[in-house]
């Protein structure tokens, strides 16, 4: 059995609970063009979780509770029971429209892909044939360097035409 006398351990217990009171440690790491967040939730239940999104904050509440089958004693309580909810302020370079959410091994795993318009894009120029310079956007992925794109729109000019 069990057994063991500490007179202050209701008070620690009960000063660790108000200094952290969300009880849902957190980790953040960028990936690439998207953001994950993971969230530690041991021992709740996947259907208590909830995961809300208004305006640019994200909201997770969830809920763990015990309770002791009949004819069972209680020797020690230490985990914390009852709601926990956690929010994060979304900058308007990540796109709350597309979080995806996925739950394994006590572990809420939020990814946040970054909003289009907050993704680099390369703006390359090139000469027009009266001088003039014309400036075009493309993706990061699809980007041809300035002298290559010179030399692509001068073979079309001097190129005979077939009709």
């Amino acid at each position: 059995m069990l057994m063991r006398f500490d007179p202050f351990q209701e008070i620690d217990r009960q000063l660790r609970r108000a200094a952290s009171p969300t009880m849902m440690a957190m980790d953040a790491y960028r990936d690439g063009d998207s953001f994950v967040v993971r969230f530690d939730l041991p021992g709740v239940d996947p259907n208590s979780i909830d995961l809300t999104v208004e305006k640019n904050v994200l909201t997770v509440s969830a809920e763990r509770s015990w309770q002791p089958a009949e004819g069972q004693e209680i020797i020690a309580a230490e985990r914390p029971q009852g709601s926990f909810r956690r929010q994060l302020f979304l900058g308007d370079a990540l796109d709350s429209e597309h979080v995806s959410a996925s739950y394994r091994d006590g572990v809420l795993t939020l990814t946040i892909p970054a909003a289009p318009q907050a993704k680099p894009r390369k703006v390359s120029i090139t000469t027009g044939a009266n001088g003039s310079q014309e400036a075009s956007t493309q993706d990061t992925g699809t980007t041809q360097d300035t002298e290559s794109a010179k030399e692509s729109k001068e073979s079309k000019e001097t190129a005979p035409s077939v009709a």
